[in-house]
């Protein structure tokens, strides 16, 4: 198989994300640059893909699943072993020891040289095997040392762990924490096991926030980046996860990543079952925004499957299931990853003075002006994919502050088979029908004409170019058509601006 290359603030146990960056970004969390963070903590997050929105344009991570069993019972989870065709937390093809995990590591990293990060998220949790999880990570350091580790717990356990996560150098843990109020956490959780004992109701919910929030303050006291994930269920805990927000970001998270409830009852979860909905783009988008005020929010978060594989959008797990990786001949070339990541340090700084050039005289010319556009791109932060190909939409927000990655949208593939559908074109205007324009690396003409028809405009002529730099562009020249009168704007939604109809 040929390879495939594609072209944090200040620890603080209290406290807040500190001064203003560049562009007018935060100077902690997902969105932050080399100059934004201190050198030792831009070295820990420079090429993690989940706790970097630029490295997630450029390097993959992949889980490994060797923690099968749960300490919780949670409503929105259904772990399904033996499973391809889901795309959510919880859901493998198949279950590895640590050995197996191991060999597979360094098969992977033979074949994708940007693969830069493994974790163990499950698909039960991790500190609910800990031998597992421990021997793994052993041994992925003493055969790929340069490869980052990660794990991804509920909390229950964590207390207990926190010196050996230290000790097996594991710098990056994701805790998810839904509530802190068991009154809220009694309609998440029916159950808890904890020391031998099956807690339900109030009190595992209770012993629930008690240990993650004890686990959370222990982690960041030595210096370990923790980013919290919290599920949005509506009429649960949507209004209460602004409260979540400020007690982790107040024990020193760096990164909250507030995530939209995945509830279809084809997936045989509690809430699915129930009729629980999930929030849609738009619901999810406002708590966000209401929260970033606090604290900065990881917003590129794709809710990987326990045996995820390669960037970040994309999953290749099925290129390595374990009977493909026996017969491979492994090659794991350090000093080609190397390369890769020099290559990607020159490509982020070209990005960086592309999108400051772009960025003279904006504020001026942008004054209040708030508008929604969609990206097609499958990796290095470029416009590089066709519409019909296109899994998902990157949401960015523009703004006089320039251009500010806010969510993704993800749609069915318009082009089957050679031919478009239409009623699949429907459900995908439907998806970005807040958004002023889509830009693509190409797109036909009927697509075009009914994404006009809906008042979104097409755009190909930055195909192949920086996103960001060429999102700047494309702006300056739509509020010149505005003050000209050659486009209308219309409010759509949340108080975004989006362009309407072109007048002659």
């Amino acid at each position: 198989m040929q390879a495939r290359i594609i072209p944090i603030f200040e620890h603080k146990p209290v406290g807040g994300c500190g001064a203003t960056g560049g562009a007018g970004k935060s100077s902690c969390g997902s969105a932050a640059g080399k100059g934004d963070l201190p050198p030792e903590v831009w070295e820990k997050v420079k090429n993690h893909p989940c706790y970097s929105e630029q490295a997630h344009h450029h390097f993959a991570r992949m889980h490994v699943a060797v923690a099968p069993a749960c300490n919780i019972q949670c409503h929105y989870c259904n772990r399904k072993y033996d499973c391809s065709n889901e795309s959510r937390p919880g859901v493998v093809s198949e279950k590895l020891t640590p050995e197996l995990a191991a060999k597979k590591v360094l098969a992977v990293a033979a074949e994708i040289p940007q693969l830069t990060v493994v974790g163990i998220a499950g698909p039960g949790d991790a500190l609910a095997n800990p031998e597992k999880t421990f021997k793994t990570f052993q041994l992925i350091q003493s055969s790929a040392p340069d490869i980052r580790l990660c794990l991804s717990t509920n909390g229950l356990a964590l207390p207990d762990y926190v010196q050996t996560i230290q000790d097996f150098n594991v710098d990056h843990v994701t805790i998810t924490i839904n509530m802190t109020d068991p009154e809220v956490g009694e309609r998440i959780y029916p159950w808890i096991f904890y020391k031998h004992k099956r807690w339900t109701g109030r009190d595992a919910a209770k012993i629930l926030a008690e240990r993650q929030m004890e686990g959370l303050e222990m982690l960041t006291a030595k210096g370990i980046l923790v980013k919290v994930n919290s599920v949005m269920i509506p009429g649960v805990n949507d209004d209460h996860l602004v409260a979540v927000n400020q007690a982790v970001k107040s024990r020193g998270a760096f990164l909250h990543n507030i995530m939209p409830l995945i509830s279809e009852p084809e997936h045989g979860t509690h809430y699915g079952l129930t009729g629980q909905r999930g929030p849609s783009a738009q619901e999810l988008k406002a708590l966000q925004d209401k929260c970033e005020g606090d604290m900065n929010l990881m917003r590129h978060c794709r809710q990987c499957r326990a045996d995820a594989v390669g960037l970040l959008g994309e999953d290749r797990s099925q290129e390595f299931t374990t009977d493909k990786v026996a017969a491979m001949e492994v090659n794991y070339d350090a000093d080609a990853r190397k390369a890769y990541q020099a290559f990607v340090e020159k490509e982020r700084e070209d990005q960086q003075a592309a999108m400051q050039a772009e960025l003279a005289g904006l504020a001026e010319e942008a004054g209040h002006a708030n508008v929604l556009v969609a990206v097609a791109t499958k990796g290095s932060g470029r416009i590089n994919e066709h519409f019909g190909h296109a899994g998902e939409f990157q949401v960015f927000e523009l703004t006089a502050a320039g251009a500010k990655f806010v969510g993704h949208r993800r749609v069915d593939h318009y082009c089957q088979g050679g031919y478009g559908e239409e009623e699949t074109l429907e459900t995908v205007i439907s998806a970005i029908n807040d958004c002023a324009a889509v830009f693509v690396a190409k797109i036909g003409l009927c697509p075009k004409k009914d994404l006009e028809q809906a008042g979104i405009e097409a755009v190909e002529e930055y195909a192949h170019q920086y996103i960001e730099q060429s999102l700047v562009a494309w702006f300056k020249g739509y509020l010149a058509r505005l003050r000209s009168g050659e486009a209308v704007a219309v409010e759509r939604g949340q108080g975004s601006l989006r362009q309407g109809a072109f007048v002659a």
